[in-house]
């Protein structure tokens, strides 16, 4: 009799230790099928991390919000509603400490610092990093800092998806070619 409570125990704790990844894995999947997506100005750097692999540390144009509401903590949980410009790319329409009832895209993101001599508020997206083969990774990096360099403006982004304050980062393009397409040139 004890064995089969153990092995009902065994089988439900192998049943949740495959429906926490299966949910996360789906979650990220509805978000890119059902997302809007949005196009980022980036500015890359190309860390190594021994645990994760290398990857691109992203950096976005749209990481201020001006504001003169001063009471802000750092890694604050914030709600960055977006909206696009004439080009197509994101704009932060606004932020907030909690969400609005109306029915519009945003993003779930924490504030990195609130600075009161300029009245902005820094935020921190939560895509930040966009992963890469290790043979792959430093050749993105140089290619990408390139094309900020090139004289065309809007030429390197992020396509990130939103929904419902989850948000996935699909890829990192320059000239509208993903960027390991672009490496391998």
């Amino acid at each position: 009799m004890k064995t089969i409570h153990l092995f009902i125990l065994f089988v439900l704790v192998a049943l949740i230790q495959l429906f926490v990844p299966a949910q996360m894995i789906f979650n990220q999947e509805n978000t890119l099928e059902e997302g809007t997506a949005y196009k980022f100005r980036t500015q890359p750097i190309d860390p190594t991390d021994p645990f994760r692999g290398k990857y691109i540390t992203l950096r976005y144009d749209i990481n201020a919000y001006p504001t003169t509401d001063s009471i802000w903590e750092p890694q604050q949980d914030i709600f960055v509603y977006l909206k696009t410009d004439s080009l197509g790319f994101a704009k932060i329409d606004q932020v907030r400490k909690i969400p609005l009832e109306a029915e519009t895209e945003y993003i779930i993101a924490k504030v990195n610092v609130y600075d009161k001599y300029q009245d902005v508020l820094r935020i921190h997206l939560p895509f930040d990093r966009f992963y890469m083969k290790e043979t792959k990774a430093k050749d993105a990096e140089i290619a990408h800092r390139k094309a900020q360099r090139d004289s065309l403006p809007n030429n390197t982004y992020a396509l990130v998806f939103v929904k419902d304050g989850a948000s996935v980062l699909e890829n990192v393009f320059i000239n509208d070619i993903p960027i390991s397409a672009y490496v391998e040139k």
